[in-house]
């Protein structure tokens, strides 16, 4: 039985990808890249810095890859905090108070950094309903590799047959995927050129997922 629901943060919790995307670029320009919409579309769910190491092998840059970091968090930053356009995902609210209402753990497992995940949880408010916050810049491999969800279900406390994921990318669904995790995938708007083939079940909108749907999945 659901014992804890892991999120990501980035397309799930949150929409910071038009934030991301404004901040990319930005650094795209800084480093003087062209970046097409197909690479770009493959970084997500994957770490800063496992994305600017990419992009300094890709384009055979002579900047250091934490040069690009540094970049595309100061442009990050600006962002958060003067782009009045940031908002939770339609509906996640609902169900993160919900699920806690129930008793159900909640952890959040994100491939953002840890400064940037404790900004999206002040600005919002969240930090009463999670039991853990993970970031898997902490951790020496990204998305999709699966250490992130494997410790946010020890986090939790709870077996990973007690747990769920929820993730809006391909690389954090076969990141689930390959931890063993039950994978709800959801189809956001703002995750265009996603895979969801290895999700255990897809959603567009929360509702499909609120408590009394969800607590006999995993």
């Amino acid at each position: 039985m659901l014992k804890a629901v892991i999120f990501d943060m980035d397309g799930v919790v949150v929409d910071t990808e038009p934030l991301h995307y404004k901040a990319y670029h930005q650094m795209f320009d800084d480093v003087n890249i062209n970046v097409d919409e197909a690479l770009y579309a493959s970084f997500t769910g994957q770490s800063t810095q496992a994305i600017c190491q990419r992009l300094c092998a890709h384009f055979h840059l002579e900047d250091a890859p934490e040069r690009l970091v540094q970049l595309k968090r100061k442009h990050f930053e600006y962002l958060f905090d003067h782009d009045e356009s940031l908002t939770l995902i339609d509906g996640v609210r609902e169900r993160i108070e919900e699920y806690y209402e129930h008793g159900i753990t909640l952890v959040l497992a994100s491939s953002a950094s840890m400064p940037n995940i404790n900004r999206v949880f002040k600005r919002f408010d969240l930090d009463r309903y999670f039991k853990a916050k993970l970031s898997g810049a902490d951790l020496s491999k990204s998305k999709p590799h699966p250490q992130i969800f494997i410790n946010a279900a020890k986090a939790s406390g709870y077996t990973k047959k007690e747990c769920i994921v929820i993730e809006d990318s391909t690389n954090g669904i076969k990141a689930a995927h390959d931890a063993g995790i039950y994978c709800v995938g959801f189809k956001s708007p703002h995750s265009s050129g996603q895979d969801y083939h290895l999700a255990d079940k897809v959603i567009t909108d929360f509702n499909e997922i609120a408590y009394e749907k969800l607590k006999y999945m995993s």
